[in-house]
């Protein structure tokens, strides 16, 4: 949904597509599709397979393995940017990358809001079984 942003903001737990500086094969580069974990002025940190914002564990229901791979000091998100991370975090390449870092809010293009595939799954992204990072 490209409108989402024009009327409303940019919430903890949206599921954003933005251009990336993320090179494909042609040299295009690649929109990607990341959730929302932090914003300006938050503080972000990876320890122990768990993910903190503003020093509270996020409960976090989505992610494929309900574990959070590397680590990260307590680092504060720059205002205007966001820290991203796929719900697949073993392979995710996201905002703990140098190739993704912190992505600012002009180049998210959109929220995901609608799953097509697999076809068993078909239907919102934000279902009551899903809690949103909140």
């Amino acid at each position: 949904s490209k409108l989402s942003y024009k009327f409303g903001e940019i919430e903890y737990g949206d599921i954003v597509v933005f251009k990336s500086n993320v090179e494909m094969q042609n040299g295009k580069k690649k929109l990607l599709i990341k959730r929302v974990i932090a914003k300006g002025g938050d503080t972000i940190a990876i320890a122990d397979g768990n993910v903190y914002r503003n020093g509270e564990l996020l409960d976090e229901p989505y992610t494929k393995d309900g574990y959070t791979n590397g680590g990260l000091d307590e680092t504060v998100v720059p205002e205007g940017e966001l820290f991203l991370m796929g719900d697949n975090r073993v392979v995710s390449v996201d905002s703990r990358s140098k190739e993704v870092g912190f992505v600012s809010e002009d180049l998210v293009i959109g929220k995901a809001v609608l799953r097509l595939f697999p076809f068993n799954k078909i239907g919102s992204l934000y279902g009551d079984d899903e809690e949103s990072g909140k």
